[in-house]
């Protein structure tokens, strides 16, 4: 049961990241390292967010159209048993992202029509894991990182100033996690608390003045517990310590007073899922997720403010191979935004994923 039902559960929080913080794409959980045995897992999700705000005056009332393009994640994770107490593990996944276009050109009403921007995270974690006798365990290891970006922004009528263009190549630096779980293999209970350091970014603006871009740290507490015979109860607590991240290149500040984007609140992202086996072959999980609606203003490359969304899945089991599939509906909390006070409201999503297990 608890092999079965945890897939389910995995895919059924990670198959769609609903804009947690407004950039997260990973919740970068450790559940890889408390399978059973060597385990590889290859993942694959598709977003589909329908985000669209109107200008207030003193601009023209006018809409932004939909400005939040598909966007595609993936990973990979392996698992494997070094001796009786000692586990280790790779992780392969996306941390954060953005990827905005705001549809039209400079000529038309909305203020930042044609403006487009695009981050892009890779990241490479390897853990080790000792367990204890009493059922306790610690774990740690280190992660590197790499980020991008790109941005043109374009601004009409009353930000016309704000007309401002910037790439960056990837550039690569190491952070670390730590964590500690207990586990009562008899009734699936497992609960895992695990810290993500912050990584910290050093790149150029168009005159060389270099700025720095700060993934911030971020704290997990994953638990599972069985509740009835084939039937699980899991969820997750996620902090972010959004507050910390902003990219505010000196040459974009000269001219618009303030950065590009930032982090107006820290997060906590809580999910909560119910998982049950059907069959040998069959099993499936709903999950529940909510981030809260902080009321601040938020950056116009990041309309989103908080969510609530609900979750399906269903994994097929055949010999060594799970094979899980995930739908995720998000509805996004409305928000004004920062510059120009426009309204973003009545938005969502929709993720699916597929996940891919083989046990050795």
């Amino acid at each position: 049961m608890k092999q079965v039902l945890t897939a389910a559960a995995a895919l059924a929080i990670s198959s769609s990241t609903a804009l947690a913080g407004g950039m997260e794409r990973s919740t970068q959980s450790v559940g890889i390292l408390f399978e059973e045995g060597t385990r590889a897992e290859l993942s694959f999700s598709t977003v589909s967010p329908s985000v669209s705000g109107t200008s207030n005056p003193p601009f023209a009332a006018a809409s932004s159209g939909d400005m939040a393009p598909n966007y595609q994640n993936y990973s990979f994770g392996y698992k494997q048993d070094i001796g009786e107490n000692l586990d280790v593990a790779i992780i392969l996944d996306q941390p954060v992202g953005a990827n905005v276009a705001y549809p039209g050109t400079g000529a038309d009403p909305y203020p930042f029509s044609g403006s487009t921007a695009v981050v892009d995270s890779t990241a490479v974690t390897g853990l080790v894991r000792y367990k204890f006798p009493s059922n306790y365990s610690v774990y740690g290891g280190v992660r590197v990182q790499s980020l991008s970006g790109d941005l043109n922004l374009i601004g009409s009528g009353l930000v016309a100033a704000l007309n401002y263009s910037l790439s960056v190549s990837s550039d690569v630096q190491y952070g670390y996690v730590v964590g500690a779980a207990y586990e009562r293999p008899d009734i699936a209970l497992r609960v895992a608390l695990t810290y993500n350091s912050e990584i910290t970014h050093t790149f150029s603006d168009n005159g060389g003045t270099p700025f720095d871009v700060t993934i911030p740290q971020s704290v997990n507490l994953e638990f599972q517990s069985g509740v009835a015979k084939d039937t699980l109860v899991f969820g997750s607590v996620r902090w972010v310590e959004w507050t910390a991240f902003q990219i505010n290149p000196l040459d974009f500040f000269a001219i618009a007073g303030g950065p590009i984007a930032d982090g107006k609140s820290n997060t906590t992202s809580y999910t909560l899922g119910l998982g049950r086996r059907f069959s040998e072959r069959w099993s499936g999980a709903v999950v529940l997720g909510y981030e809260a609606n902080s009321g601040l203003s938020q950056g116009n490359l990041q309309p989103v403010d908080g969510y609530k969304s609900i979750g399906l899945a269903a994994t097929y089991k055949v010999d060594n191979v799970e094979i899980t599939g995930g739908v995720r509906y998000i509805d996004i909390g409305d928000t004004t935004t920062t510059t120009i006070g426009s309204n973003f409201a009545d938005n969502d999503a929709i993720g699916v994923g597929v996940k891919v297990g083989v046990t050795f």
